[in-house]
């Protein structure tokens, strides 16, 4: 039901201006029926930092920033679902207009800035409702704060006891300067707080960095050896990109922000691809970045990905995309006779992380 009222919600959905749509689609988790589960499929089972996944499709931080549906997002199919971007105080973000569809080009531009309710009101939401699934909760600082290490100490303190695990967002482009703590001081400091803070709060939740697409070589192979000298436990590759390719046919494409989509898919899979081999198995990787049909989500997994996520593809497509990706998974397992994406995973990495932009 909740897949066919996504289907004639989309055209209304559309006319509406990106936020009010997106409030409007929230409002609609939060109200409407809970869909018939699907039959799952064992052989899309995965296991990553110790958790155990139904399903490798996830929805990215960025939809449900305030913690409001995830149990209604999970009713849809998803295998996990990642909440926030949290700050420890609420930010209303830039100013309007911040999001942007570039319809000719399936994609997104926004420069939000992580406008948020704080992590105060998203705990109380978590901690009121036992949610049954793999749910992570993606944090970040503040725009004006001082010490911004201790906000992403205090978020891992804030949420462990209540997410699966904990997603580190340093790899915004809307966040001034937030990238710099990609660089291998700053991430090695970090690094350190957060895996203390979580050590003292739940020792055995996972800690993940997202990453930026725009990172040069020598930018990655700091971040993978920095996580793999201090315990982080697995990457999200990656993050919108700053970089605006020439194949931009929108009347948007030149809207400051970070682009999602379709245009993302290629050179946030090269990353990937390049950060599975640099990683040699110290841990699993998380694809992001234009997933939008079984074609794109395969070829995150053969370029190393573990598990992979969706945002902008399921914008465009609705929540039916959900079913068409895990079918269309199911069956190219068939076609190669795999016992499990397990056997997939990074089978076509070194043809991806040779590829050119």
């Amino acid at each position: 039901m909740m897949r066919a009222l996504g289907a004639l919600a989309r055209p209304i959905l559309w006319r509406l201006p990106p936020e009010l749509a997106h409030r409007a689609s929230i409002a609609a988790l939060k109200f409407a029926p809970a869909p018939r589960p699907r039959r799952a499929d064992p052989r899309l089972a995965a296991s990553a930092f110790g958790l155990r996944f139904p399903n490798p499709l996830g929805l990215a931080a960025g939809f449900d920033k305030n913690a409001e549906v995830a149990r209604a997002l999970l009713a849809l199919g998803f295998g996990h679902v990642e909440l926030g971007t949290l700050t420890p105080r609420p930010q209303a973000g830039n100013p309007r207009p911040r999001l942007f569809r570039l319809e000719a080009d399936h994609a997104l531009i926004n420069r939000c800035g992580f406008n948020n309710q704080g992590y105060e009101a998203a705990r109380a939401r978590l901690a009121a409702e036992r949610i049954e699934g793999v749910v992570g909760v993606n944090v970040g600082p503040n725009r004006d704060a001082v010490d911004r290490l201790a906000d992403f100490a205090l978020g891992v303190r804030a949420f462990a006891p209540f997410a699966s695990y904990l997603a580190i967002n340093v790899s915004s482009p809307n966040t001034p300067s937030l990238r710099d703590l990609q660089r291998r001081d700053a991430l090695d400091e970090l690094a350190a707080r957060v895996i203390g803070a979580r050590d003292e709060a739940a020792p055995r939740r996972p800690v993940l960095i997202k990453i930026a697409p725009d990172l040069d070589l020598r930018a990655l192979d700091d971040v993978v050896a920095v996580c793999a000298a201090r315990g982080i436990d697995g990457l999200i590759v990656a993050n919108t990109t700053t970089a605006r390719p020439p194949s931009l046919r929108d009347a948007h494409a030149r809207e400051a922000g970070g682009l999602s989509g379709r245009p993302l898919f290629e050179p946030s899979t090269r990353m990937l691809a390049r950060a599975f081999l640099r990683c040699g198995g110290a841990f699993p990787l998380i694809g992001c970045g234009g997933v939008e049909d079984a074609g794109s989500a395969l070829a995150k997994i053969e370029a190393g990905a573990s598990l992979v996520q969706i945002y902008t593809g399921m914008i465009y497509r609705g929540p039916a995309v959900i079913d068409e990706i895990l079918d269309g998974l199911s069956r190219a397992l068939a076609a190669r006779r795999a016992g499990s994406l397990a056997d997939l995973v990074g089978v076509g990495a070194r043809e991806w992380a040779a590829s050119k932009g």
